[in-house]
Parts: C-alpha cells; structure tokens; sequence
C-alpha cells in the first residue's frame, strides 16, 4: 500500500471518529439538558391557582388557617388513607421531601385529606407516624367536606364526579401529585409523587424559587 493510499485512509477514519465522537457528545449533552429540565421543572397549573381562603383542622386537634402559611414555600398532597397503592408511595415522597428540607424553616408540608368522613384527625395521625411526619412541618388537615373539596378544587385539582372508573373520594384526579406553592400562595408546578426522584425535583424547585425571590 502506497504512502498515498495511508495517509487517505487515515484522514478517513480520523474524520469518521471525530465526527462519531461529536454526535455522540452532542446526543450525551441533549440527553443531560432534558434530563435536567425534567429533574428541576415540574408540570405547569392547567390555570394560574392560588391558594384559597380555608379553616380546618390538624391531625392534632389544632385549628389551621390561610394566614398560618403566609409567606411559605408549600408542599402539598392529597391524601386518601383507605388507599393502599398510590398514596403511600406519594407519602414516602413526602416524608423524603421532609427530610431534605429539614433545614429550610420556610418550607412547610401540607396533606389535604380528600376523604374527610374517614380520615378523622386521629387517623391522620396514625398515619402520619407511619411517616416521621413532624407536627410542626408537616400538617395534615382534615374538616368539613365542602371546605376541603372546595379549596382542592379551586387551587390544586379539578373533579370529575361523572367518571365511572374514578374510585377516588370526591372524583378528584390526578391526586398521585405533588404540588409546590411559593410564598405568595401561587401554585408553580406539580411533580409525579409515584417517581423516586420527585423528592429530589422538589426540593430543587424551591430553592430555585427562594434563589429568584433573592434576586429581586
């Protein structure tokens, strides 16, 4: 093989892997923008939501309010204890979130009961410990039912009390969310609580929110 014919094949292949190895940084570099968009941002309201006016009760007896969580970042799950699936894995994302956020007294964590007939403030609270939940971070709220469905429906979720195949109190959907409120009250974003990394997710997304609170 002539000196000619080398140099060619070389310059070839050298340009092959060059171009191989750029694709595939590229495709890398993609794949890690869109894994880290999802990881920080949550899933839009379907409608700007702010959080209602309300008076209910915690799992401790004590009464809660709108003004007890001024100036929060806010946390939010629906909570179904009848259910054996779903709402406990959303809890474990919960308590996880608990966790993460130990140190960020601004934080507070909130599960709305959608089933209030049940879900007495004793359950919560056997529920609750089933979690590590702290009283003082952690409020599960029960009270009457139209106080609670009118305040899940107005700034977190819709019903559809006509599907035969929502099982779920109230005809809530999509009550496997979780919700992040800033401290204005205003609903930001919702992250799958089936998904490990939600708990993660969340916590990034307040500190982003406190970070542009910062800045302004």
């Amino acid at each position: 093989m002539s000196a000619t014919v080398k140099t060619t094949r070389w310059r070839e292949e050298y340009t092959f892997l060059v171009v191989a190895g750029g694709l595939a940084a590229l495709a890398g570099l993609g794949g890690w923008f869109v894994a880290a968009a999802s990881h920080s941002h949550g899933t839009p309201p379907d409608r700007p939501r702010e959080l209602a006016g309300f008076t209910l009760t915690d799992r401790s007896g004590r009464t809660v309010t709108r003004a007890d969580l001024d100036g929060k970042f806010l946390v939010v799950n629906f909570v179904f204890t009848g259910c054996s699936i779903t709402c406990l894995d959303v809890n474990r994302r919960m308590a996880e979130i608990q966790t993460l956020t130990a140190r960020q007294p601004d934080v507070k964590l909130v599960s709305l009961t959608v089933d209030p007939r049940t879900d007495t403030p004793q359950v919560l609270a056997e529920f609750g410990n089933r979690f590590g939940a702290d009283t003082n971070r952690w409020l599960l709220l029960t009270g009457d039912k139209p106080v609670l469905y009118d305040l899940i429906e107005k700034s977190f979720i819709p019903r559809d009390p006509d599907d035969p195949y929502n099982f779920m109190p109230g005809g809530f959907t999509h009550t496997e969310r979780i919700a992040v409120m800033d401290t204005h009250g205003r609903l930001r974003a919702f992250f799958d609580g089936m998904k490990p990394e939600t708990s993660q997710a969340v916590t990034d997304e307040i500190n982003q929110l406190r970070a542009s609170a910062d800045s302004l």
